[in-house]
Order: structure tokens, then sequence, then C-alpha cells
């Protein structure tokens, strides 16, 4: 099977058998196009099926020097074992060369967060006698309050919430579903924007159910949404690099500073393993240490 071949195979089995968003395929489909490359390169007649734990080593080194940082390193050697565990499936090859490739060693990094008066600042600064101010509060107020992810606010439905009981139903990484509450803020944030503003709006046809939409009616684009929050971060001066996701990280933090159990955390942000949600639990022990340094007599 050549190289090509196989990659709109592991395409297909991504959308297809593990329900991956687009923007995931496509990430699996550049690491595995820059395993083909060195192969152009360095072994010229490597096929996917001959490759070799040594000749994955070699790519390793290869994409090391090429000056990738280790997160990166460790993320494309995620995309290969994918791939091969793709390849077995399909009979392809009959043992797994990656199965003993070992991922370089990663520094976990904490990522920024966002103060409870850095949220209400740039709450503040949204001009609410616009349409689109009336938009960007409900917005920003979904993703502090809800925790969501990008994408998930770009897809949230009408249909979806259940603002009555105080909860929201999104779909996650791989399509799986989930109920996340809604705090009092943002559902009246929510509410007057879809009562008294989104109902002013010519929606075009099969974005009916979307909350979010732009003034001609079309779904908000993930990088609308990155641009709003940069530009509101400007205006009050804040000398963070933030994003969307910051939000994500602020209400995990804020929810572990709080008291609030990992497992319910791990369950309201959908993330399959629970080693992933415990970074904030590293936040918290950086932010009782700091409390202690900053109140202790004896620091």
């Amino acid at each position: 099977m050549d190289w090509q071949s196989a990659i709109k195979g592991f395409q297909s089995y991504l959308k297809l058998e593990k329900s991956l968003t687009v923007n995931s395929v496509d990430a699996y489909s550049r690491d595995i196009d820059k395993l083909s490359q060195f192969s152009d390169i360095q072994l010229p007649k490597l096929l996917p099926e001959t490759v070799t734990l040594s000749d994955l080593r070699s790519f390793i080194v290869w994409v090391n020097e090429l000056g990738m940082i280790p997160s990166s390193q460790a993320r494309i050697l995620s995309g290969i074992k994918t791939f091969y565990k793709y390849l077995l499936i399909e009979d392809v090859v009959k043992t797994d060369p990656s199965e003993l490739l070992e991922a370089p060693r990663l520094q976990r990094k904490l990522p920024d967060t966002l103060s409870y008066t850095d949220i209400n600042n740039m709450i503040a600064v949204i001009d609410l006698s616009k349409p689109d101010g009336v938009r960007n509060k409900a917005i920003v107020e979904m993703l502090y309050s809800c925790g969501l992810r990008v994408s998930e606010l770009t897809d949230l439905k009408i249909s979806n919430l259940y603002l009555d009981i105080e909860f929201i139903k999104v779909a996650g990484k791989g399509n799986k579903e989930r109920l996340i509450p809604i705090g009092e803020a943002a559902i009246k944030a929510v509410q007057i924007w879809l009562m008294h503003v989104r109902v002013q709006i010519p929606i075009k046809k099969g974005e009916e159910d979307y909350v979010f939409l732009n003034r001609r009616g079309s779904r908000l684009t993930r990088v609308f949404i990155f641009m709003m929050i940069k530009q509101l971060a400007t205006a009050i001066n804040l000398q963070k690099n933030i994003s969307p996701h910051t939000f994500r990280h602020s209400f995990a933090t804020h929810l572990i500073e709080g008291g609030a159990d990992l497992r319910a955390v791990q369950e309201m942000l959908g993330h399959e393993s629970i080693t992933t949600t415990e970074i904030y639990t590293h936040l918290d022990r950086d932010y009782l240490k700091s409390t202690i340094v900053q109140y202790h007599p004896r620091s």
C-alpha cells in the first residue's frame, strides 16, 4: 500500500469509526504526511507496511533536527500510533512497529488563567448598546460558566439548551455528548441575546438551530471568537496571552480552588482521562503555595 492510499483510508477510519472532527482528522493526516515526507527523503522505498521500529526512531530524530518542540513530537507520535492501530485493524500490517516507540519527556506547562476580576473587566468593556455586544457578552458568559471548548460554543444549538433546569448539552471530542450546568449570569445573557437580538436577524437556511450567529445569519467561526477575545483583552490592557480556551482553564481552576470534586470537573470538561484534569490540581497547589508565601509569618 502506498502512502497516499494509506492516508486516505486512515482519514475515512477517523471520520467514520472514530467520529473525529474535521480539524482532528486534518491534524492526524498532517502527522502521517510528515512520516511520508521522511520516507521520500531518507528511505525512498519505505512503505507503510514495511516500516520498522528502527525507522520510526530515525523519524523522531529527523523531526527533532527540524527543530520541533517535544510537545509537537509527542503529538506526531500519538498520530503514528493511531495510524498503525488502523493498519492492524485493516490487516495491512501484522505487528505494530510503533508499540515500543517512546515519546519525548514533556514538562507539563500550566495554562494561563484569568482572575474573576479579569473576566468581569472584559465583560464591562463590551458595548451592550450594539447587537454584537449583547451576543459577545453571552459568548463570554457561556465560555466561563460552562468551560466550553471553542468548537462546542460555535456548534451549540438552541435545541440543546435546557435553561429552565439550568443545563446545556454539548457534543465534545469524538462527538461524545455531555450535560453541563449553566449559571444564572450566563442564562440571563443568553436569554437576552435569543429573545431581543437574535430574533431580528435574517437567518440563513440550515443555520436556524445554532445559538450564536453573525449579523448575516450564519454560524460564527472559531477564528471570530479568537479575534473577539483578543480585542477584549486589549481593551482592558490585559498583559496575558489569552484565547477562548483560557476561559475553560479559568472555569476548571476556579472550581478546583473552590473545593470542587476532581471527578465532577472531569465530567464537566469532557476529559476522557482524569490525568488530563489533574493539571488543575497543580494549579491549585501553586495557588496555595503563593498564599502561604504571601500571608504566613514564617514563610
